[in-house]
């Protein structure tokens, strides 16, 4: 059963604001720059990094993509996960990974499951979950080995031209 405590209205409101506040102050940018862009005037940008009052769902997204990192990621992260781990993945390589996967995730299913969507259970879920985390690991162990060879293959050429 959902623990419906997670979603007090003061609980969200704070903890998406510690999300976008981190945002903002990863990016770089002015919060002037950013509510400009975001399409948000300044003082309700500010309230809302404040926890003082609600972003909307487009206005959280705006400003997460003012502040150049991947708004449906984050969004995904913090509403699946904690606004720790979107917070952690801000600006990174596996936050926009996360929002490409999570993007292509509904479509693949479908086409690689085709009628046998219907008979996936809920409760496989996790398990599948660590194993395409695991798969992904292989997959990266194998790419640095092949990097790790393609190194090894072309000693001469390192450090200037020879010849």
């Amino acid at each position: 059963m959902t623990n419906m405590a997670l979603f007090a209205e003061q609980q969200v409101r704070a903890d998406l604001a510690q999300l976008l506040l981190a945002a903002v102050e990863t990016s770089g940018r002015t919060r002037c720059d950013i509510a400009r862009v975001a399409q948000i005037h300044k003082d309700a940008l500010r309230r809302v990094l404040a926890g003082e009052r609600s972003a909307s769902l487009g206005e959280a997204l705006r400003i997460l993509a003012a502040s150049g990192v991947t708004p449906q990621a984050h969004i995904l992260l913090f509403l699946v996960s904690s606004g720790d781990h979107a917070i952690a993945w801000l600006q990174s390589d596996l936050a926009q990974f996360f929002e490409d996967f999570t993007g292509e995730l509904p479509s693949a299913l479908e086409r690689v499951l085709g009628n046998q969507v219907h008979n996936v259970r809920p409760r496989w879920a996790k398990g599948t979950a660590h194993r395409v985390a695991r798969l992904l690991s292989d997959h990266i162990e194998e790419l640095e080995r092949r990097d790790a060879l393609l190194g090894d293959g072309f000693p001469s050429t390192q450090g200037g031209h020879h010849g």
